[in-house]
This record gives C-alpha cells, sequence and structure tokens, in this order.
C-alpha cells in the first residue's frame, strides 16, 4: 500500500500554492521571456476580467513569480516580467503544454 504524505507536506500542494486557479498558469504561459504590459497581457487572455488579471498579477508579483516594473510616466506605464523563481515553472509549463497538446479534441 502506497504511504501518502499529509496534504500540508504535498509538494503538488505547495506548487498550486503557487500558480493554482484558472489563469497564474496561463498568465506565466504568456508572458514566457517576454516583458508585458498590462493591456498586452489582457488582449492576450480575452476571457479574463481586468479585476481579475489585476488580482492574479497582484498574487504573483507578490509570490516573487513575477516582476513588476512602473515607469513615471504619463499615461502610466507598467511592465510585468517573470523572476527567476518564476522561471523555475517552465519544466512543469513546458509538460502542461505537451499534455494539453496530446489531448484528443473533446466533443460535447
Amino acid at each position: 500500500m502506497t504511504d501518502f504524505k499529509e496534504i500540508n507536506d504535498c509538494p503538488i500542494t505547495t506548487t498550486l500554492g503557487f500558480i493554482g486557479g484558472r489563469w497564474k498558469t496561463i498568465i506565466l504561459y504568456i508572458l514566457g521571456d517576454r516583458t508585458l504590459r498590462f493591456g498586452e497581457i489582457s488582449a492576450r487572455i480575452p476571457a479574463i476580467s481586468r479585476k481579475v488579471l489585476t488580482e492574479q498579477l497582484k498574487q504573483l508579483v507578490s509570490d516573487g513569480l513575477l516582476d513588476r516594473k512602473k515607469y513615471n510616466e504619463t499615461p502610466p506605464r507598467v511592465e510585468y516580467t517573470v523572476t527567476d523563481f518564476g522561471k523555475s515553472l517552465n519544466n512543469v509549463l513546458s509538460e502542461m503544454e505537451k499534455w494539453g497538446a496530446e489531448m484528443p479534441t473533446l466533443k460535447k
């Protein structure tokens, strides 16, 4: 019989604490190695509301996965970049991409 770890000690739980939810992995995937402005991220994810995108970006910055750079310009300009810590998830995102690409098209 397999000996399962407690949920609090589970590495998958730790990972999902950083990237869980509907949008965080998509935001990280879209940014990749690029630096994008809020509007550019929003345009690439049309299904996400501006409010939710703002919340998700704040959480990713707070967790150290994204860097937020605000420029003192008019109109204001803010850019987001994946940090080195965030880039440590590249293999995870790559495997998710491969897995998704191999899935047969689901028919309703």
